[in-house]
């Protein structure tokens, strides 16, 4: 408040100077803060000492998380602490960025990035078509706090609606789909043409809801679907992952939500499935399920539903020796994550499990599944994207469990 504009710039020029070599940078005095839009990626820059009144009188709308640009000089670095400080005692998140420029200057990209992932979460419409299965006891989500949280919207659909539109959709609308489909495969174990069929089917039904609904992601109540239309959802949420739609099963919005926010964050389509089997002695883990989009696998076998012996699923060979990252979002505001690497050793092949099997040397210890886990399903994404997907989190405030 003592110095002038243009002597503060000018104390601050070496910093300035660098951050403008990477980025446009446009100066909002204070009490145009208003002004900016929620697209809008902001740093609160401390210039000078003295500022600390001034910045908490305005915390309703200061950036979340507020980041604390201080370079040092005038001060400056002082205000930023205690402001910081000031901010976490009310449970705000807040970040200095301060020391090496190179170093802040990476750390401003890195931030940029999450800013740009939350911002394309933001407004997603996620379709709950029917109702979470009956055992997804610590599995579910809050509307409400969800939506204050990631400004995601869950939406409820009845399963009459796909009902509906799968009834309407013929076998002649669907049969060079399924044929080609078929051909792709290695082999088609116990489906039959008529299930090919019926299962196609509920993929146009469900990409019809989708296309109605604007949605961003889907969760089907697979179970009950099974029982009214006899074929199973395996399939259809297999090609909509593909095409870029994470869909997932027995309406479990904690996994759901997981598989969209790691596809915002690495681009990637990822693999929801059980824990089956876990050796805490060699760090292994077998994870399993009836559904996976065929472009995160190498070949797959069409064959039927696991548990219930009907309809289509599929059996989806991974590349061994992959490199994969495991993580999980829980809590029903979703501000729990668990996140690890490890690599795909083997495809398996039990007879006793769901029918897309892997076996991953774990790069942490096992124990996190027996001990302190978020719940049964878990999402799975060939490469390593721990450090993506953990300053994602983290830059929003979710504690990390494991």
């Amino acid at each position: 408040m003592l110095h002038s504009k243009a002597s503060v710039r000018g104390c601050h020029e070496v910093l300035l100077a660098e951050m403008e070599k990477y980025f446009t940078l446009d100066f909002v005095d204070y009490h145009e803060i208003g002004a900016l839009k929620p697209d809008d990626f902001s740093l609160v820059f401390v210039a000078t000492g003295g500022v600390e009144q001034l910045i908490i009188q305005h915390f309703e709308q200061l950036p979340r998380p507020t980041l604390l640009l201080a370079d040092g000089m005038q001060n400056s670095l002082a205000a930023a602490l205690e402001v910081s400080a000031w901010l976490r005692a009310r449970g705000m998140k807040s970040e200095i960025l301060h020391g090496e420029l190179t170093e802040v200057i990476q750390r401003i990209s890195v931030l940029y990035s999450n800013f740009k992932a939350q911002r394309r979460l933001a407004g997603s419409r996620i379709g709950v078509i029917g109702t979470p299965a009956s055992w997804l006891v610590a599995s579910k989500a809050d509307y409400l706090l969800s939506k204050q949280r990631w400004d995601i919207e869950f939406v409820d659909i009845p399963l009459e609606k796909v009902y509906n539109h799968f009834r309407q959709i013929t076998d002649d609308e669907v049969g060079e789909s399924s044929a080609n489909l078929a051909a792709q495969a290695l082999a088609c174990r116990e489906a039959t043409p008529d299930d090919m069929l019926k299962a196609m089917r509920l993929y146009r039904a469900l990409r019809r809801v989708v296309d109605e609904e604007r949605l961003d992601a889907l969760t089907l109540s697979c179970f009950r679907l099974t029982e009214e239309l006899k074929t199973t959802g395996c399939l259809a949420l297999s090609l909509l992952n593909d095409q870029g739609i994470p869909a997932g099963c027995e309406g479990d919005l904690q996994a759901l939500f997981t598989m969209l926010a790691a596809q915002t964050i690495t681009g990637q389509e990822s693999f929801m499935a059980n824990p089956s089997l876990v050796n805490t002695r060699t760090n292994e883990v077998v994870l399993a399920h009836c559904t996976i989009g065929l472009k995160m696998t190498d070949r797959f076998i069409l064959r039927n539903h696991f548990e219930t012996q009907t309809g289509i699923a599929i059996q989806g060979l991974m590349p061994a020796n992959s490199e994969v990252t495991i993580v999980k979002c829980g809590g029903e505001c979703l501000d729990e994550y668990y996140l690890t690497t490890g690599t795909l050793s083997e495809n398996t092949n039990y007879v006793n499990l769901c029918r897309t099997q892997i076996r991953v040397q774990l790069h942490s210890e096992a124990q996190y599944f027996l001990r302190n886990p978020l719940g049964n399903h878990h999402v799975l994404l060939l490469g390593n994207h721990e450090q993506a997907l953990n300053d994602f989190f983290q830059t929003n405030g979710c504690k990390r469990m494991g």
